[in-house]
């Protein structure tokens, strides 16, 4: 029960992080730098410490009281993950929801699951328990999954020409958009490595009161800091570069307000990925790191949903849409597996 309970929250923290780029498409008059800095404001800065107060009693007290080595290391992490959103960030822009999305978070799963499996001295393990073999097994095909979808993405851009490509990602380059992807992915495998070594925080939160569910939750002020540093300088040096419009001024108060509002919103659904995932992994047991291709297959399942919705896959044929599915499909039984194992394991 424990881990179907951890698979749900998992798959709000992937709706909530398949969702948070769409808001982007009813943003009007703001250069993309705007947009970006005022979403990850928001879900950097803003959320975490609301995250925290709310869920652990004491919030001050674990952030001062807790190992300085932890904080200086999730905060460094935290860092390195931000190039990853950054990277992430960018191949959405370039190759639109679905491929981009799948390139970046298969290439996260694989990095972010075998290196906490290692720290954690866990990684052979599986393969001497018969737990293990089966979340090996829905690793696996959470992998097959993902290059299914990948490639489903690949045929659909092989089919469109490039004035297609553009009418559904208006600044659509396999180029910069590949690069960024696989960039992005390894960087973002950062996080599952900042919570892992945001151990010692989330120890002293449980020891001051806090729920295990939400123990997570005080180590992301220090992770998602660093993140915000390292796309608040990276939104700087791209404003010089570009000379894009940097007010956030625009022609009608209306249109102000409804931006400010869908970047807030952008936000939330941002940080709420993770609110949910740090809340999921207390559910999943011993093979708890396994948890992080639950997280990226569920943001995978959702985001190519998206990418339907929004019509990103309204020119290709039906042949390439069954590649997309099956690759869903598999994502969804990876789930299935990876969740049964660790209730074996249990």
């Amino acid at each position: 029960m424990s881990q179907l309970i951890g698979i749900i929250l998992h798959f709000i923290g992937g709706f909530s992080s398949a969702s948070f780029y769409v808001p982007y498409n009813f943003v009007k008059k703001w250069s993309w730098q705007i947009y970006w800095i005022s979403l990850g404001f928001v879900a950097w800065m803003v959320m975490p410490w609301i995250g925290g107060f709310l869920t652990a009693p004491h919030l001050i007290d674990i952030l001062r009281d807790s190992p300085l080595s932890s904080k200086i290391l999730t905060y460094t992490f935290g860092i390195l993950w931000g190039f990853g959103g950054l990277g992430a960030g960018l191949a959405l822009r370039y190759l639109g929801l679905s491929l981009g999305q799948s390139i970046s978070l298969g290439v996260c799963a694989i990095v972010g699951t075998i290196v906490p499996a290692i720290m954690d001295n866990k990684f052979m393990m599986l393969f001497s328990s018969t737990a293990g073999i089966i979340i090996i097994l829905g690793f696996m095909v959470c992998i097959a999954g993902i290059i299914l979808c990948g490639y489903a993405g690949v045929l659909k851009d092989k089919n469109l020409t490039k004035e297609q490509k553009q009418e559904s990602v208006k600044e659509f380059s396999a180029a910069k958009g590949i690069t960024m992807a696989v960039f992005g992915g390894v960087m973002s495998a950062c996080m599952a490595i900042a919570i892992k070594l945001g151990g010692p925080i989330a120890n002293h939160a449980i020891e001051k009161g806090t729920q295990t569910v939400f123990m997570n939750n005080p180590s992301y002020v220090f992770i998602l800091a660093g993140g915000f540093t390292t796309n608040f300088i990276y939104t700087i040096l791209s404003w010089s570069k570009t000379k894009s419009d940097t007010t956030f001024t625009v022609t009608s108060s209306k249109t102000f307000y409804r931006n400010s509002f869908l970047a807030m919103l952008s936000g939330i659904m941002w940080y709420g990925q993770f609110f949910f995932y740090g809340m999921g992994t207390t559910k999943m047991g011993e093979f708890d790191f396994a948890s992080w291709s639950i997280h990226m297959a569920s943001i995978i399942i959702f985001s190519n949903l998206w990418g339907l919705w929004l019509k990103e896959w309204q020119l290709v044929s039906k042949n390439v849409i069954k590649y997309l599915l099956a690759g869903i499909i598999l994502l969804i039984i990876s789930v299935v597996l990876i969740g049964f194992g660790n209730y074996y394991a249990s």
